[in-house]
């Protein structure tokens, strides 16, 4: 450590190492090490450097009962020293925005979260030893205290990051598994919420640690805070999710309304989290899932397949939700829901939609959807079809998504409207059977498997169509078997044809 003359600085007698300071000094030589790990000077890197290895000694040389006793003159003595020198030394080994925006720096993060990983190792060490103590009751109270700080070091360097490198997250990890070990806990989410029913989790506490740094003005101080906000968030489930909402809700808000895509996307996942872990009663209570749905629909406005992914997956959950809100009349008409509204958007989009990624991620969605509605698809069944039918004509590439998926909702459309299809006959079976020579005779790098699943997903349309139709797509196909020399278009045909005579004409 280097010299200093502030009357702070521990001198025991007899001795110049720190870990030979009696119980006495010992609250001294934490309050020096604290102001060298937090200083601001010219000659801070030095100064922080120096402390680490006075506290390596001072922990490693200082018996636990002696390194745990609260005789400090701050309140809590010696383990909310211990506390608040954790929290420095989480800070310090934390990324910044500065060593983001420099590339290098996160070099540095990764050498300084090693060192601070095997200093919290020797902490914890400590602890357990304390713990197997007749003298040593106070373990309790320190754990306590280093248990927030070392859980939010360990997991910004556990995850791999670009201010991670290997050797920064074996320590991390290593770290994890300690502190667990030394809390009794059998896994993150016991040590968040607690073992048993009796038992209080540390969930609230962590949370209390990362609030000033979760609010508009600092929250991109860190780089790790929303990773370590958000993995700690998708650790909780039911029952223990609800208590903490007045907690989650705003950072989870706050991190989805970036312009970045990365945090809309990340911000939505917790979003989805806390959709499916709180009960829909807390959810409704005070108007949030409104403010849930306005915050998600305003997200389908922007052209990242990735948010839209999230968001789209988000709100089928969240509709159930909002449904619960709505008390329909046997003598009037279904009110339009949030679903109507959201398929409204998600088809105006779809229609002139090229971006073949923005394609492929409505397609993939779109099932989903007419499930969800179910017969009152019928509401949208001429945007259905003109979005259907155009999806179908486009060639997607080797792994043919899009179409795969529009032939599934064309499957869901027919079977939830099917009193409706008959007039739509002749313009879906000119569709499909195009479909099905552009298939049989395609000649790209296109797998088999991908064409015969292709063709299995039309002929079971054509075979719905045909109990729709009363056996009328029979009839028209017949004449096709006579010029028809493709043995792909003929095997489709043929097992249409095959389709036993007395099964149901309902669309079942």
């Amino acid at each position: 450590m280097e010299p200093d003359s502030s009357p702070e600085s521990p001198s025991p007698e007899g001795s110049s190492s720190p870990g030979e300071c009696p119980s006495s000094a010992l609250g001294p030589a934490f309050s020096q090490i604290l102001h060298h790990l937090t200083s601001q000077g010219p000659r801070r890197s030095e100064a922080r450097n120096a402390a680490l290895q006075d506290l390596s000694v001072l922990v490693e040389a200082t018996e636990c009962d002696k390194l745990f006793e609260g005789n400090g003159a701050s309140l809590g003595g010696t383990p909310e020293m211990l506390g608040k020198v954790a929290k420095a030394l989480e800070k310090y080994a934390a990324p910044t925005k500065e060593q983001e925006r420099g590339g290098d720096g996160f070099s540095a993060v990764a050498e300084k979260a090693a060192a601070v990983g095997l200093l919290f190792m020797k902490l914890l060490r400590k602890v357990e030893s304390a713990k197997n103590s007749l003298v040593c009751f106070s373990w309790k109270t320190v754990l306590r205290r280093l248990a927030g700080p070392i859980y939010i070091f360990a997991v910004t360097h556990n995850l791999e990051q670009p201010w991670t490198r290997p050797a920064s997250q074996d320590v991390a990890g290593e770290v994890l598994v300690l502190l667990l070990q030394v809390a009794e806990c059998g896994s993150v989410a016991g040590f968040l919420h607690g073992e048993n029913e009796d038992e209080k989790g540390r969930f609230t506490m962590i949370m209390g640690l990362l609030k000033p740094d979760l609010n508009k003005e600092s929250w991109k101080n860190n780089p790790a805070t929303k990773h370590v906000f958000s993995w700690t968030l998708q650790q909780v489930t039911r029952p223990w999710l609800n208590q903490h909402l007045e907690r989650i809700l705003p950072p989870s808000l706050l991190i989805s309304d970036d312009y970045q895509t990365e945090n809309k996307v990340l911000g939505v996942h917790c979003l989805h989290h806390i959709v499916l872990n709180v009960p829909a009663a807390d959810l409704l209570q005070y108007n949030r899932a409104q403010v849930l749905y306005h915050a998600l629909y305003n997200h389908l406005y922007t052209p990242e397949h990735q948010l839209i992914q999230a968001v789209l997956l988000c709100l089928l959950d969240l509709f159930p939700v909002l449904e619960k809100a709505l008390r329909w009349k046997g003598d009037a008409a279904r009110p339009t829901t949030h679903c109507d509204e959201v398929l409204q958007l998600i088809l105006t989009h779809m229609e002139p939609e090229h971006r073949i990624l923005l394609r492929r991620t409505y397609a993939r969605n779109l099932p989903a959807f007419v499930k969800r509605l179910g017969i009152l698809a019928v509401r949208h069944l001429k945007r259905l079809e003109r979005v259907i039918l155009g999806y179908l004509e486009v060639y997607d590439g080797p792994e043919e998504e899009a179409r795969l998926k529009m032939l599934e909702t064309l499957k869901l459309l027919v079977q939830y409207t099917w009193p409706r299809v008959p007039c739509r006959l002749v313009v879906l079976l000119k569709a499909l059977l195009k479909l099905v020579c552009d298939v049989a005779r395609d000649r790209s790098l296109t797998p088999e498997p991908v064409k015969s699943a292709l063709l299995e997903e039309a002929t079971a349309c054509l075979i719905l169509l045909d109990h729709c139709s009363l056996g009328q797509v029979k009839g028209l196909l017949a004449k096709i078997l006579q010029s028809c020399d493709d043995s792909k278009v003929v095997n489709c045909i043929r097992k249409v044809q095959q389709v036993s005579e007395g099964a149901p004409h309902n669309g079942s």
